[in-house]
């Protein structure tokens, strides 16, 4: 079968693009605009180039490069189709760290587009490539909110740590150690917003106990225990010059309400995101403690489970994998994640393996022997390695779709 390689090099406003044949010879070189019209010039010339050379196949790759080539990668499938249904057609979208180590073997190369898309049309020529791209619509509408979710995620992540940065300087001693469960919590956000530290100290006994007991709704077990320390605290924090404070209560504020927008919005996407799920048949959320948001996040990134051999190559695509180091007679006990995988089926494996190993025993205990058995950062590395071993779950239940059978319910 003779085939026609395509390499694109995708950007904002423009494509180049490589033609090569089968031994590696260019064919043709050029631009074309990143819109309708572009994609229609390509292919034109692609139809025109395999009928020329009677060639039976093309092969088109191009790097992930954010969203800029989405839209032609879609339409280059579909419309393929349409004008040649006998010219099997292939759209690759390609790993760009896999591109640079490609082209690291031409240690002569310049860097430029041209020479871009001649690497990636020699890469697709080499073989060893990812799953060529099929139709899915529907993972990828899901994969829309589920990363929208991660990265309004993130951002509170950070901007909760810029807020506790702020809080060192109106209120030294809350932030080094908070009587509050939780410092974002309603009290404790109460107290930093209504009270500053030289009130607090000065405040009687009653009167901030009265102020607890009203923020946090009577919840408290002690709210004069909590009164006091919160005093003691109060006495021993840096006080803030006074040309400071306006700054630091208004860059707390500012803050916290960005915050708060946030999560209102994440609400939005998980409720948005369990109304998508009910029409994608899944048993993943049959394990006790993945619910629909987590569910999706993970199926939006794995798509069809059959392009999967086994769980070994799942945990490979999710980044859940250990570099070996070994020579000789030598092998390295201590072993670091490969950084490298799809960051987002990581982020929602690992956020999944934390809930389930609440709820489910068989889980709960794998954590516990991993925790123990770390010497440092025993949290992070036992759920990562929890995540592994829910990886093994996942595919079985996406590809069986059976319903799974907790623990405690086997016979």
């Amino acid at each position: 079968m003779s085939k026609l390689h395509v390499g694109i090099d995708v950007s904002l406003d423009s494509h180049h693009v490589q033609f090569m044949d089968e031994v590696g010879q260019g064919l043709d070189s050029f631009k074309v605009s990143n819109d309708q019209p572009g994609a229609d010039t390509l292919i034109r010339k692609v139809l025109e180039t395999t009928q020329a050379r009677q060639m039976d196949a093309v092969v088109l790759g191009m790097e992930a490069t954010s969203n800029l080539g989405w839209h032609l990668a879609h339409y280059l499938k579909n419309e393929l189709e349409a004008y040649e249904p006998d010219l099997q057609a292939q759209i690759h979208v390609l790993n760009a760290r896999r591109v640079a180590r490609f082209k690291k073997g031409y240690d002569t190369l310049p860097k430029n587009d041209r020479i871009d898309a001649w690497v990636i049309a020699d890469h697709l020529r080499f073989g060893r490539l990812p799953q060529a791209m099929t139709d899915t619509a529907q993972y990828e509408a899901l994969q829309r909110l589920t990363r929208t979710r991660f990265h309004l995620v993130q951002t509170i992540t950070r901007d909760k740590t810029f807020f506790l940065n702020q809080l060192f300087l109106k209120f030294s001693g809350l932030r080094q150690d908070s009587p509050f469960s939780n410092t974002f919590g309603t009290t404790s956000l109460a107290v930093i917003q209504e009270l500053e530290p030289e009130q607090i100290a000065s405040m009687p006994l009653e009167d901030l106990v009265a102020f607890l007991v009203e923020k946090g709704r009577n919840r408290f077990d002690d709210p004069e225990e909590t009164a006091r320390e919160l005093q003691k605290l109060a006495r021993n924090s840096f006080r803030l010059d006074k040309v400071m404070k306006d700054p630091v209560n208004l860059s707390l504020s500012v803050t916290l309400s960005v915050i708060q927008h946030m999560e209102s919005e994440v609400k939005r996407l998980d409720k948005a995101i369990a109304k998508l799920m009910r029409a994608i048949p899944n048993t993943l959320e049959t394990v006790n403690g993945i619910g629909p948001v987590y569910a999706a996040g993970i199926i939006a990134e794995i798509g069809d489970i059959g392009c999967f051999r086994n769980h070994s190559a799942l945990a490979k695509y999710a980044g859940l994998v250990w570099s070996q180091y070994q020579s000789g007679d030598y092998e390295s006990e201590e072993t670091s994640r490969m950084r490298t995988g799809n960051r987002y089926l990581r982020y929602y494996l690992i956020q999944a393996a934390d809930k389930v190993r609440q709820h489910d025993s068989e889980y709960a205990e794998f954590y516990r022997k991993k925790y123990s058995e770390a010497l440092k950062h025993k949290h992070k590395r036992a759920l990562v390695l929890t995540a592994r071993k829910l990886v093994r779950l996942v595919f079985t239940l996406l590809t069986t779709k059976q319903l799974y059978t907790p623990p405690d319910r086997r016979r």
